[in-house]
């Protein structure tokens, strides 16, 4: 996907939020089947970021993209967007790819943008989106010849193409080669911090998150177990390994905070305890060969974060 600029609304990273969910209720079935998809969810996205949302399978991630959508009603609770509560006028402010893109295969790409553009007064955007998401020399062959990859790239063209002010994706990177997913990642980053949109993504691919979300929000049985920026999830998550000559001995020297393992003693403590930590281990003869805060990747911190909620 070539760095093609295309013009958007100017955004401020100040102000309310780009979107809202305040308290966001919604159940399927009834009786001993019913299902609470989300209990009471309340999440602020801000504006100008990428924001990742996170959960595994059955989390509610689905069920609160498609409520923003319009898709799905809410039981009770609200959703609100730049400010305002979300209607079908806001709603054309988002540009959204929710779950698998579909297209009238006998259509091209070219075609299918440019009914989107016609209905929102952009039809000056076609081509400029067309070389973003590097699908120029395949602008005008039907979407039935697409692969699966080029159906996604399509998929992006087709939210990018309203100018909206924010972008909703649904696993961005599905379908794509390695080359495809770096391209992916840089056009995320230059929709956000090159043109002043707001882009919430769900993916399963954590790396990938990692890499290009600033915040994330992780979610499970419906609800919010962990947000923040990534650097501060990661940072809180991490741990403390020292390399001594006698890893049992510190083991029960400290007294239940550390594990032996990996060659060494990892201990359970804050970070900004570990001065304080070598310095008394020095004091008692503790001879330290080595000593790191290691920081984990955000799948440990997943993995740790809906483990402990099952």
């Amino acid at each position: 996907m070539t760095q093609t600029s295309v013009a958007t609304a100017p955004m401020s990273t100040t102000g309310s939020p780009a979107i809202d969910f305040v308290s966001v209720h919604k159940g399927f079935g009834r009786g001993a089947s019913a299902v609470q998809a989300l209990d009471g969810l309340s999440l602020s996205i801000p504006r100008g970021v990428v924001y990742g949302l996170l959960g595994p399978n059955g989390a509610g991630k689905s069920t609160l993209l498609r409520i923003l959508a319009g898709l799905l009603r809410p039981d009770r609770g609200e959703v609100r967007i730049f400010g305002d509560a979300a209607t079908p006028a806001g709603r054309r402010r988002l540009g959204m790819l929710i779950e698998a893109p579909s297209f009238y295969p006998f259509l091209t790409a070219r075609e299918h943008l440019r009914i989107l553009a016609d209905s929102s007064a952009t039809s000056s955007l076609v081509e400029p989106v067309l070389k973003r998401i590097g699908l120029q020399k395949a602008a005008d062959k039907a979407v039935s010849g697409f692969s699966l990859g080029m159906k996604q790239r399509l998929g992006i063209g087709c939210a990018l193409v309203t100018e909206p002010e924010a972008i909703i994706l649904d696993e961005p990177t599905n379908g794509l080669d390695p080359d495809g997913i770096l391209e992916m990642r840089a056009l995320i980053h230059d929709l956000v911090h090159r043109d002043g949109l707001t882009v919430l993504l769900s993916s399963h691919l954590l790396d990938e998150v990692e890499r290009v979300c600033d915040r994330v929000a992780i979610l499970q049985h419906g609800r919010l177990i962990a947000e923040g920026a990534v650097a501060d999830l990661l940072d809180q998550e991490g741990r403390f390994w020292l390399r001594v000559d006698h890893p049992d001995g510190l083991v029960t020297q400290l007294d239940g905070r550390g594990q032996a393992a990996d060659g060494g003693v990892y201990v359970r403590i804050d970070q900004s305890e570990v001065p304080d930590l070598i310095r008394s281990l020095a004091v008692s003869g503790v001879r330290i060969h080595e000593a790191k805060w290691i920081k984990p990747d955000l799948e440990t911190v997943f993995l740790s974060q809906t483990r402990e909620m099952k």
